[in-house]
């Protein structure tokens, strides 16, 4: 018959269709257990985030630190903004040094901009990327912290467009607003002089 005369063909197709029924078997598992693992991870996530934000009302400025800086590579925008906030309130204590703070401030702009990196719909993490950049002005001479001016503007305005409760954005915006409003006469002098169009603004806009 057809079957005998062709046994080897026909052993060869039920075993080329039992390894592919194999296979697909595998694949299922695989992809099942990858998915059990992301959602542990989403789990996770979400787990660390809960303790951040409890910390953080508490004021256990260190402790929050301690906890995040755990998931420092971590590729989580949440996390990260969280963790740029956190240096910084760090970098604020009375018993930080300078040496210290200054080492904070920079990391806490670093983490901020990977938050932005990760997550551009973030009005948190514009707004701390802002935040820090302003920080980081302070140690990098009047120049830079003008031409920073323009950055910051940019991303307290797209928090607040992100965001238009955040009474923090708003408010920072009022007082970027207000600063260059009453920028001393030798530092506008020198704007002039470093910029085309130096960042401005008027007493109208605080408002």
């Amino acid at each position: 018959s057809l079957v005998v005369g062709n046994g080897g063909a026909f052993k060869r197709s039920l075993l080329l269709s039992a390894l592919s029924y194999l296979g697909f078997e595998t694949y299922q598992v695989i992809s099942q257990a990858a998915l059990v693992r992301a959602a542990a991870t989403v789990f996770r996530v979400e787990e660390i985030l809960e303790q951040a934000d409890y910390l953080y009302e508490s004021g256990e400025t260190e402790k929050l630190y301690q906890l995040l800086t755990q998931y420092k590579e971590s590729e989580d925008a949440e996390l990260l903004w969280r963790l740029a906030r956190a240096s910084r309130d760090i970098a604020q204590l009375s018993g930080t040094s300078e040496e210290e703070k200054k080492l904070l401030v920079y990391e806490a702009l670093e983490y901020a901009k990977r938050a932005l990196e990760k997550n551009e719909s973030s009005f948190a993490a514009h707004k701390w990327y802002a935040i820090c950049i302003s920080d980081v002005g302070d140690y990098e001479g009047i120049k830079a912290k003008i031409a920073n001016a323009y950055t910051i503007k940019e991303h307290f305005e797209k928090a607040i467009e992100l965001n238009p409760k955040d009474a923090t954005s708003i408010h920072l915006m009022g007082i970027w607003c207000y600063t260059f409003a009453e920028m001393p006469w030798y530092q506008r002098r020198m704007a002039n002089v470093l910029f085309a169009a130096p960042p401005s603004s008027t007493y109208e806009e605080v408002v």
